[in-house]
């Protein structure tokens, strides 16, 4: 496979693991917050893991996203395409803000930048 047929599959990868983990979080926010101090605690995460239609979709994601990620990598170095994985950070702060509503300061923005343009510049090499 050609580098530049590659680099969709490797963002379709990406991206669908990000929706993984945006979902994964949903689910999350609506179980509550979880202490695992003991089986009992942990039985009861796992109760409410698969109880949750949010983050059993979540998993599923990251299962297509892994299977996704393995075409790609029976094609293209690893030392090209894992610098992109980079890229997810920067698509998780972002929904992470407008879908989550959640608070990102001025210094991750900038982080954020900085990521993309260290992929940009390992996706050149």
């Amino acid at each position: 496979m050609s580098l530049a047929k590659s680099i969709p599959l490797i963002l379709l990868s990406i991206s669908i693991a990000v929706a993984g983990q945006i979902l994964l979080k949903l689910g999350m926010n609506r179980i509550g917050i979880v202490s695992l101090n003991g089986f009992g605690e942990l039985g009861q995460l796992f109760s409410a893991i698969f109880k949750s239609p949010l983050v059993l979709f979540g998993l599923f994601l990251y299962m297509v996203s892994a299977v996704v990620w393995l075409v790609v990598l029976s094609s293209v170095d690893l030392s090209f395409a894992y610098p992109f994985i980079g890229s997810s950070y920067v698509f998780v702060l972002i929904l992470s803000r407008f879908i989550l509503k959640e608070d990102v300061n001025p210094i991750r923005w900038i982080g954020a930048l900085v990521i993309t343009a260290g992929v940009i510049i390992l996706s050149r090499g």
